[in-house]
């Protein structure tokens, strides 16, 4: 998904979109697709960014990434806030905003306000709906509280994803059920608890999976984001592993016997297959 190197140097940056960017959706590329090989992101980070974590904003974008902390800026009034960035940037030409934006102590400035104060070019990108819909990343994370996941995957113009590091689990996977890579995630929003039809990316292979988010009502009562990889025998291993969410198949349930939650299992992962058959890795037209 990469298409530009996401290492830029500030005094080589000559545009900057400006934003929060959570979640990198098809709103956000609408404010990317005006960035040309010298652009970048100036993300005005609040620490509340689980959509996309940290330097994945990165990743996801295509574009290097500007992190100033909310709470070192908030302070500064319009005339700071633009003075700031030409400080910074010294070569900056152009900055893309969306409708919305707002800036300066107390939100006091907006989009147009930008154009006032900022000598150099401004574009202001209009609101973007599909189907209606304007894209906001609040409505992704109820989208995805709810396991609304074809409309959140189709906001977001790929399949959402999750990261985690490997750690050890009760040991019944192997012994009773199926084996799994459970992981520890944080940072993520986790989507609704459940079972789905995934992708799991180990080092650069992907693999179809199925997996479980929430509380393990039937066994330990422990909550738990655990992996099934499909028709692969995975070693142990070590280190970080991606989760990419392709379908809700079920809630979370309360199962009487180990024996009842492997049949459910088995029948979860036979309608698993019809969906990652057919789905080809998720990137919409908006891209």
């Amino acid at each position: 998904m990469l298409r530009r190197s996401t290492i830029l140097k500030k005094e080589s940056v000559d545009t900057l979109a400006i934003g929060s960017f959570d979640g990198i959706h098809v709103g956000h590329r609408q404010l990317l697709n005006h960035l040309g090989e010298n652009g970048a992101l100036f993300v005005v980070d609040k620490d509340q960014a689980n959509l996309t974590p940290g330097i994945k904003r990165s990743e996801y974008a295509g574009y290097p990434c500007m992190f100033f902390h909310f709470l070192k800026i908030k302070h500064l009034s319009g005339e700071e806030f633009v003075a700031l960035l030409k400080k910074e940037f010294i070569n900056l030409k152009k900055i893309v905003v969306g409708y919305d934006f707002f800036f300066g102590q107390h939100r006091s400035c907006n989009a147009y306000d930008l154009k006032r104060l900022f000598d150099g070019e401004v574009i202001i990108v209009e609101e973007f709906s599909y189907q209606g819909v304007s894209v906001h990343s609040s409505l992704i994370r109820e989208y995805l509280k709810e396991g609304r996941l074809e409309e959140a995957n189709r906001f977001l113009g790929r399949e959402y994803a999750i990261t985690g590091d490997v750690i050890s689990g009760q040991g019944l996977g192997k012994k009773e059920l199926v084996p799994t890579l459970n992981l520890k995630v944080l940072e993520y929003l986790i989507p609704r608890e459940g079972v789905y039809a995934t992708r799991t990316r180990i080092g650069q292979k992907v693999y179809h999976s199925v997996s479980f988010v929430g509380v393990r009502k039937s066994t330990d009562h422990q909550f738990s984001v655990e992996t099934h990889i499909l028709d692969e025998t995975i070693d142990a291993i070590e280190g970080a592993v991606e989760i990419f969410f392709v379908e809700f198949l079920r809630d979370n349930q309360k199962f009487s016997s180990l024996t009842e939650l492997k049949q459910q299992i088995e029948k979860d992962i036979k309608e698993a297959r019809k969906y990652l058959k057919t789905c080809k890795l998720y990137f919409n037209d908006f891209l």
